[in-house]
């Protein structure tokens, strides 16, 4: 299958520019209708405003089960670039299929074509709701723009003020404040320090307090106003409210979240799972909820493989979720998707913060990653704003305009506007980072389990009484199991292989219809796990192959099916009678 030009022409933009919900629809659709032989467009379901969730498969027969890889993006409403990295993995995987000479990320023909094998599932934006409120406003917003808890202590509610259709900041003089302004850049606030003289402001949310009292101004939380963070809901380890802030009232209450959850557990074929965030400039892999001395050293050793090329590919570091992205040491997070993904479902799930910011501005690393996010002292916010002023466009920061406020009387509104230059890259910056991280993604789909089948080999025994032998090998780098920590699951089922006859034809030993024929490994085994030191290499036994054979007595069609739900199914047959 040869289109040369035909890919290109469907694009809406999306590796230039954040699509909204509308666009984003017309680019999925677009690619479902014009290769309707590869990629097959579903709807997980809708959310509450009535917005479907777009999921792609991607790969010849597209509904077909086979070992399958696993991509969303932008569940928090506000980290938009992910979308893009989505959508540009959907594209080139989509390349690779239309046009088999094209050389993509420089990826060798031999993976070029394990890859092809797979079916691709691409969920570009998990909060439709919150992305269009966020494009649309520029509120900040965790995940979806809704709270439906029965209690309704005062809070902040997000919106304009000052009519320029964005609900940003706002600001008012306050002997208590904990922020000045900057004396070196008009309008940029500070954290306050001791020799500070003032004046000292109050920054709040651009918008008014529901339930005020007209006294008591709340403190504003990160999911004041839109109570649901889509990745706190997940079922693995959740917690509720009082231990995991945006958990939600019970795991899977939110119907984002819910729709992944049912789709993927019907689908035990995925193996791989790249959950896309901003921001940062890092990976974040299991385990999140304790050190790497607790995780399956087969694991761990594949986590070490996957670090050794994606590292350099992304210029990202790869880093444990608990050692290095728990907010307060030892602290675990609840409710995860990755954690779900890799303790229910056995993939190979990481998080990558799309956007090294910190890089930009030359900020020092410190010993866990997520320190960095609390290290904005004065000289990186000035840093910040210059950078912003030279090469953003001045879109993060904002001027000051008075308003009065309904409840709080003068204060002035605008100051940051985080969507492009903090929260995601500006739009500029979004080809690169697309390449990085779809060259990265792909590399991992080429470890995929890869079940084999040779054709049924066929010897007479004697008049009317046939042997068939047939050999089932596991190719890929994976094992069928895919993670060794994942071999306890009950759907992780062991490869079987079925026999069906019809005609004339019967299994000499009606037993061996159904046989059960385990796990395969992979040829890969991770780094620090070799089977020989050097001067010593020795590989493994038959680990990865297996031998089969039946005794059919007569005439008919003889069909074996191999395979199991996590990997997928091979049939081969073969007609008995007549000149073998």
């Amino acid at each position: 299958m040869t289109d040369p030009t035909g890919l290109a022409s469907l694009s809406r933009g999306f590796r230039d520019r954040i699509l909204d919900h509308d666009a984003l629809t017309e680019q999925v659709n677009a690619w479902a209708d014009a290769y309707p032989e590869l990629c097959e467009l579903r709807s997980l379901g809708r959310t509450p405003q009535g917005r479907e969730l777009w999921l792609l498969l991607i790969g010849p027969e597209p509904g077909r089960e086979r070992p399958s890889a696993w991509v969303d993006a932008n569940m928090h409403a506000s980290e938009l670039a992910g979308s893009s990295v989505a959508l540009a993995i959907a594209e080139d995987a989509l390349r690779l299929h239309l046009q088999a000479s094209a050389a993509v990320h420089g990826l060798p023909p031999h993976l070029c074509e394990v890859i092809r094998e797979v079916r691709l599932m691409v969920l570009p934006r998990m909060s439709p709701d919150g992305a269009e409120e966020v494009l649309r406003t520029g509120r900040f917003i965790r995940s979806v723009p809704r709270d439906e808890r029965p209690q309704r202590s005062p809070r902040w509610r997000s919106h304009d003020l000052d009519g320029d259709g964005l609900a940003l900041l706002l600001r008012r003089r306050d002997p208590t404040g904990e922020f000045v302004e900057s004396t070196e850049i008009p309008g940029l606030m500070l954290p306050r320090e001791l020799d500070d003289v003032g004046p000292f402001y109050k920054i709040w949310p651009e918008g008014s307090i529901e339930g005020f009292d007209g006294r008591t101004v709340p403190t504003p939380t990160m999911t004041g106003d839109n109570s649901p963070d889509l990745n706190r809901n997940f079922p693995y380890d959740w917690a509720p409210e009082h231990v995991q802030a945006g958990a939600g009232p019970f795991a899977l209450s939110e119907p984002e979240s819910r729709a992944v959850v049912d789709f993927v557990a019907a689908h035990p074929t995925i193996f791989a799972w790249l959950d896309l965030h901003t921001y940062g400039g890092v990976l974040i892999r299991p385990l999140g909820t304790q050190p790497d001395n607790k995780m399956h050293p087969g694991d761990l050793a594949i986590w070490r493989e996957l670090e050794a090329f994606m590292e350099p590919l992304t210029g990202y570091p790869m880093v444990s979720g608990f050692t290095d992205f728990t907010y307060e040491p030892d602290t675990p997070l609840h409710g995860d998707l990755t954690e779900f993904a890799y303790h229910s479902r056995g993939a190979l799930a990481y998080v990558c913060e799309l956007w090294d910011l910190f890089r930009v501005l030359e900020m020092p690393r410190p010993p866990r990653f997520v320190d960095h996010y609390g290290r904005f002292d004065r000289e990186l916010l000035h840093r910040l704003a210059r950078w912003d002023a030279s090469e953003n466009g001045s879109r993060v920061f904002r001027p000051w305009v008075p308003v009065e406020h309904p409840q709080l009387g003068p204060v002035e509104v605008g100051g940051m506007d985080i969507r492009f230059g903090v929260r995601n890259p500006p739009p500029e910056r979004l080809p690169r980072l697309c390449e990085q991280q779809t060259a990265a993604f792909l590399r991992l789909v080429a470890m995929a389990p890869r079940l084999w089948a040779s054709e049924l080999r066929v010897t007479a025994l004697a008049k009317g009484l046939w042997q068939l032998e047939l050999q089932v090998d596991n190719r890929g780098y994976l094992a069928t199991y895919v993670v060794p920590s994942s071999k306890a699951h009950e759907w992780n089922e062991p490869l079987r292989a079925e026999v069906a006859v019809d005609g004339g034809a019967t299994l000499v030993d009606e037993a061996e219809g159904l046989r059960a024929l385990g796990h395969l490994e992979g040829w890969g085994r991770g780094r620090g796990m070799t089977l020989g030191s050097p001067g010593f290499p020795r590989g493994s036994g038959s680990v990865s192959t297996r031998m089969l054979r039946w005794v059919v007595r007569g005439a008919g069609r003889v069909t074996v099916r191999v395979g199991s739900c996590r990997v997928g199914w091979i049939e081969r047959s073969v007609e008995l009678g007549g000149a073998q």
